[in-house]
């Protein structure tokens, strides 16, 4: 709790200071119906803070759960200047889930939990007028996850763990282009 009060504060903190605030939405995504919106302002003249949420909302993809949401915070630095350019960023975030994993197709299994994720992203802001921007990016990194297994037909566990199944990758997790207002 403490953690997310921080966060808050600094980010308030660096909306009031530098008055550079994006809103974004990722058309790649947003194709698929899987919206990914967020917030990138400002806390230097080379470093930002964005924090985004994507989710799905669909209940069934081949006949298996596709819902998840996942929140990443991330500081980026700007090699030339904020909202212009290349950048690279960290993060750390979570996600919630309900899906059948990818080595999962074509059973009658799905797994329900949380991760947490960590990984860079590299990417390229490019400004079309004051207002409007395009954010092209790609990240990837560590995905620790924490489920429980379940047989699609009964909703019953198949697995034999007492709390949780664990399982980690290195893998792809985030991209597309971002469409960018900014607000003030």
């Amino acid at each position: 709790m403490l953690q997310k009060r921080i966060f808050l504060a600094l980010f308030l903190l660096s909306v009031a200071v530098q008055g550079q605030t994006f809103v974004k939405a990722n058309m790649v995504t947003a194709l698929a119906l899987i919206p990914n919106i967020g917030v990138e302002t400002a806390i230097s003249n080379k470093f930002t803070l964005q924090v985004d949420v994507t989710a799905s909302f669909w209940k069934s993809v081949n006949n298996s759960p596709f819902q998840f949401v996942i929140l990443t915070p991330e500081i980026r630095y700007h090699f030339k200047e904020n909202a212009n350019g290349l950048y690279i960023g960290g993060h750390l975030g979570g996600s919630a889930y309900k899906f059948q994993k990818w080595n999962y197709n074509d059973t009658n299994y799905y797994q329900k939990g949380y991760s947490y994720l960590m990984g860079v992203t590299v990417g390229y802001q490019k400004e079309i007028t004051k207002k409007i921007a395009l954010d092209l990016f790609l990240g990837g990194g560590n995905e620790q996850g924490f489920y429980k297994g379940y047989y699609l037909d009964s909703g019953e566990r198949y697995d034999s763990a007492n709390k949780y199944n664990k399982s980690g990758e290195w893998f792809p997790y985030r991209g597309g282009i971002m469409l960018c207002y900014r607000i003030n």
